[in-house]
């Protein structure tokens, strides 16, 4: 319903951490309705905002202050308003702060303006040379060029051109803005697929056609071909007119993805990711909210793009960490998806070679359909899994490698293969410390070892970004050539490498190497391309690439992951050893993992190298079922920081003693968090557990409104369905 002055008011919700949409006055002459995103004033700024469902309520108009402008965009679709609050809802947020996601593109809320291009007239030139021959015969299309289109497709200078308008023989004509890509077709490119491929394509397809609501969970071993096989159903949604969204958890992973885009669509997605330039970003936005722009491939941000026609959501790489955004709003992007489709009424799919416990859960009764590729494409065989026990066969002295992994490498390089070595840690060395008085290098402003960084010389803390230069003497007692670097990261395994290997050629990836997300694109080509002979890198590597020449992955520490708390540790320690291993021998070679380990009994390990992934799943549902933890249970977390350790302390313990009965959830703490000061500020943490039908949201309502009010430098962030325990 469209709303005038006669009218009088309407909601709006802005980007501030208000509970609920303010209300403002609709000027004589202006119209709005549900969606409409609109200037207004706040306080003493002008901020965006949408106007929201429901009336504007008894307010006597003239006491509001007026909307100031309405843009000329799309409305905000009525099923992303829904979704919004539903977020805001189900993660305890703010509903303004949800839909500052939305709002985060301002200069695309007006039209992109239009470009001054030129078009054939009826006139000649008065001299007809062999350039301006070239182009005339591009510009007797009949159709408008921009001014540097034509030259370059013509292979003449913009001199040329400009004498072309001069003579009349080209006349300016405004053309509309270029889309940021070109339209995908779905029938460009389709290629063979294995008979397990065709059947699960086949079925996808008919989940797309029946255009509803329905959840299917791809399952299939690293190199199986389930991009293949989702591409099948995008293909099916662009048939149908619909937009497709797809997700993944990496930048890095992304320019892999929009190449294998292109060579099934003929054209790339647009991208949606944080490394994205603003010019760019408006200009995805703008085309994505007029449906111009047909399928994003993104981070998790991207789900909140305002997709009028949306009609297929994709969750690639399902169980990856990366999905869920612990800042502001605290929320799963995977679990946001199947809302997302839920409340739109059009399917969802989930892939991973190895999927959360919760989706296997969900498949197994029957909530989600589920689709099994348990062989590799082109009959590939899957790489052989052994462990390395490191107490029957450890690393020379000062060394992290052990002479069996060792020797692998020397063989496969010797065969003019590659090899991947895999630490998930950064830097050179995770502590260093004075072998003379003890002395720890520690951030000063957080409860966590400075990490040396020996390409940099630096030492960094990972948490809050303070880094200083590594010194040369101990500050504590001024002894020099003392400090001792305890522990590997991937910088010292690269020099261990390089000690072995000095004519290998050797490539180090990490996030957090010098040249940014543009250097790690070349190297990872590099990589495919066959340029390295040896890969030194962190769980970056373990993600979706694939390297046709690599036939070994060695795990350095296989156990580094289950050395903490986190109740999901087995689980992720498994997948990310799964995908990593997994990037070895995708076209067919023979192949070998090797995983160093303290533990070769663990269940973890005994899973890994039997290859038996289904009884992980059985042992590790199992595990959960019996502790009442997800899917079987309900977590929330509740972490209270302060600029002191006692108003911490004491605010959660507030907190706690508000908590209201209820027989089937309990508050376990406060106790000081593992990371227990990040930045300057102490933490503590409320863990909540209630079972799986409980309301946790209403209890933690009534305790937060039960309990102190954060005041000074005191806040409260409280993340449901927690990932992270530190």
């Amino acid at each position: 319903m469209k709303r005038d002055s006669q009218t009088g008011a309407v909601p709006v919700m802005v980007p501030v951490p208000a509970e609920a949409p303010y209300t403002y006055a609709v000027p004589a002459g202006m119209t709005v309705e549900p969606g409409s995103i609109v200037r207004v004033p706040l306080g003493p700024r002008l901020v965006a905002g949408i106007v929201w469902d429901g009336d504007g309520g008894a307010v006597d108009a003239k006491k509001l202050r007026p909307i100031d402008h309405v843009f000329d965009c799309p409305p905000v679709p009525e099923p992303m308003r829904r979704f919004i609050d539903w977020v805001a809802t189900y993660t305890l947020s703010a509903p303004g702060m949800v839909a500052r996601m939305i709002l985060r593109a301002p200069e695309a809320f007006d039209p992109e303006p239009w470009i001054e291009g030129l078009k054939r007239t009826d006139a000649e030139p008065g001299r007809l040379t062999e350039a301006r021959a070239r182009v005339l015969e591009l510009a007797g299309d009949g159709l408008a060029w921009t001014r540097s289109g034509l030259a370059h497709a013509a292979g003449v200078s913009s001199s040329v051109i400009d004498g072309l308008k001069a003579q009349g023989v080209l006349a300016a004509e405004m053309i509309p803005p270029r889309p940021v890509v070109a339209p995908p077709d779905p029938t460009y490119g389709g290629g063979r697929l294995s008979p397990e491929q065709a059947d699960g394509a086949a079925e996808l397809c008919r989940t797309v056609a029946e255009d509803r609501f329905s959840v299917t969970l791809i399952d299939g071993v690293t190199g199986s071909g389930k991009t293949e096989v989702y591409f099948e159903a995008v293909a099916a949604a662009l048939a149908q007119g619909r937009q497709v969204l797809i997700l993944l958890p990496e930048i890095a992973l992304t320019q892999a993805f929009l190449e294998r885009f292109q060579d099934r669509f003929g054209a790339k997605p647009a991208e949606w990711h944080s490394d994205l330039p603003p010019r760019m970003r408006e200009r995805v936005w703008r085309q994505v909210a007029e449906g111009q722009t047909r399928v994003v491939a993104g981070a998790r941000s991207a789900l909140y793009l305002p997709f009028p026609k949306l009609g297929l959501i994709v969750v690639d790489e399902e169980h990856d960490p990366a999905f869920k955004q612990e800042d502001r709003v605290f929320y799963s992007a995977r679990d946001m998806a199947v809302v997302r489709a839920h409340i739109g009424g059009f399917p969802a799919i989930l892939a991973s070679a190895t999927p959360s416990v919760e989706s296997r859960v969900n498949a197994d009764q029957g909530r989600y359909r589920r689709i099994a590729l348990p062989s590799r494409f082109a009959d590939a065989a899957l790489p052989d899994i052994r462990a390395v026990d490191l107490r029957r066969a450890p690393p020379a002295r000062g060394g992290f490698l052990s002479p069996v992994l060792v020797e692998q490498v020397r063989r496969t390089v010797e065969r003019g293969e590659q090899a991947l070595l895999f630490l998930n840690r950064r830097g050179y060395a995770p502590l260093t410390l004075c072998r003379v008085c003890g002395h720890r290098f520690q951030c000063p402003s957080c409860s966590a070892w400075l990490v040396e960084h020996r390409f940099r010389g630096q030492l960094l803390c990972h948490h809050c970004g303070h880094h200083e230069p590594r010194p040369e003497a101990c500050p504590e007692c001024g002894t020099f050539d003392h400090l001792a670097a305890c522990g590997p990261g991937i910088e010292r395994i690269a020099e261990e490498v390089v000690g072995h290997f000095p004519e290998a050629r050797t490539i180090v990836l990490s996030s957090d190497m010098l040249g940014g997300v543009k250097r790690l694109r070349l190297e990872l080509d590099a990589i495919a391309k066959g340029e390295a002979d040896i890969v030194i890198g962190t769980q970056l590597v373990a993600k979706g690439h694939n390297f046709p020449n690599m036939t070994l992955v060695g795990v350095v520490d296989a156990d580094l992951g289950l050395a903490n708390g986190d109740p999901r540790a087995a689980e992720r320690t498994f997948q990310l050893l799964s995908q990593v291993t997994g990037r070895a021998g995708r076209t067919g070679k023979k192949s070998l993992g090797l995983l160093q380990t303290f533990q070769p009994d663990h269940p973890v390990m005994r899973a890994l190298v039997s290859g038996d992934a289904a009884a992980f799943y059985e042992r590790e549902i199992a595990e959960r079922e019996r502790s009442g933890l997800p899917p079987f249970g309900r977590l929330a977390g509740i972490v209270v920081s302060a600029e002191t350790r006692a108003e911490a302390d004491g605010h959660a313990r507030g907190l706690r003693r508000a908590a209201p009965p209820a027989h089937d959830i309990s508050v376990l703490g406060p106790a000081e968090a593992p990371l227990a000061l990040i930045a300057g500020r102490h933490r503590f943490r409320l863990l909540v557990h209630g079972e799986r039908r409980s309301d946790m949201q209403g209890f933690l309502r009534t305790l937060l409104a039960n309990g102190p009010k954060p005041r000074g430098s005191i806040r409260v962030q409280v993340d449901i369905d927690p990932q992270s325990f530190l």
